[in-house]
């Protein structure tokens, strides 16, 4: 498969992975062939060409990929797990739907590959919470996970029957500094940056001991695109491959920030998200990432940190 001749499609692609995504892939494949859609443009500004999409419109998404011969879609519109909890019906609608009209559009050969965001909120509280296995319970407790646990199966079955390419990593929490967050559990590691350099302390919505699987937005991106340019013999999971950064507490979080932030202050006020975090596994095991198609992460903790203060800043 050549790099060069792709044709991408990126829905979702004014939220939080959107916006590095487009200029990662801006940076390959060129401007020319990263088409970007949303319900609204991004606040930064591009030199993609954007397109208003309503994912849940199987129309207007037909009409987009044959208006710009879409080879490839990085399918990233969905409500995310605090927001979804608060809008549960609407949550599934969007989420399932929008991946059935792009899965249909894959299996009639309208586009060759698809990429859709699984997560760490597939898992639940029966899961086994440390270094947790890419085969192991999934009960999830949230209707986003369990959007996305139903959207793992789909993902294999039209695999197995219609043989579309679709592929699929379950992020961990993802923190970068380009854009603001989209409602998850996870937010607290992003928001906390901008409060220690503004106001120098923060409120955290949950525990101190709370351990989640955290990873730097940039390893994330990179992933993304590394298992979408493997070749699809190297794809062994079709469902969704587990995907490991690192794991820590709110509590390790604000002792790395205090080392360049003496006087960073934190406090602990546990809210409904607490119930989603605890939940969820506090590290994940990815052995089959690595092996099956090479996957590295960079960042560890302190240099995740370091460069989120140096660029928030």
């Amino acid at each position: 498969m050549s790099f060069q001749k792709e044709k991408i499609l990126i829905i979702g692609a004014s939220g939080q992975i959107g916006i590095e995504l487009t200029e990662t892939l801006s940076k390959i494949y060129g401007n020319d062939c990263v088409i970007i859609s949303d319900l609204n443009p991004p606040i930064n500004s591009t030199n993609n060409t954007f397109e208003k999409l309503d994912a849940l419109d199987k129309n207007a998404l037909f009409d987009l990929v044959k208006k710009y011969s879409i080879t490839q879609v990085y399918h990233l519109a969905a409500m995310l797990s605090a927001t979804g909890e608060k809008n549960p019906m609407f949550a599934w609608k969007l989420n399932m739907e929008s991946l059935f009209h792009l899965l249909d559009l894959a299996k009639e050969k309208h586009i060759k590959q698809l990429y859709w965001p699984s997560s760490i909120a597939v898992f639940g509280p029966s899961t086994p919470a440390e270094n947790t296995p890419q085969y192991t319970v999934m009960e999830p407790s949230t209707i986003y996970g369990i959007s996305k646990q139903a959207g793992e199966r789909w993902c294999e079955w039209y695999f197995k029957k219609y043989q579309v390419d679709v592929r699929s990593l379950r992020y961990p929490g993802l923190i970068g500094w380009k854009s603001s967050p989209g409602g998850g559990t996870t937010d607290y590691a992003v928001h906390i940056f901008h409060e220690a350099i503004k106001t120098q302390q923060y409120e955290c919505f949950l525990s101190e001991s709370t351990a989640l699987p955290m990873m730097h937005m940039e390893d994330a991106i990179r992933a993304t695109i590394e298992i979408m340019q493997a070749p699809a013999e190297k794809i062994k999971i079709r469902s969704s491959y587990n995907l490991s950064g690192i794991s820590f507490t709110p509590k390790q979080i604000a002792e790395e920030i205090k080392k360049y932030i003496p006087d960073f202050k934190i406090s602990y006020k546990p809210d409904f998200r607490q119930a989603i975090a605890d939940s969820w596994p506090k590290s994940i095991n990815d052995d089959e990432t690595k092996k099956d198609w090479g996957w590295k992460e960079k960042y560890d903790l302190p240099k995740l940190v370091k460069n989120m203060l140096e660029n928030i800043k």
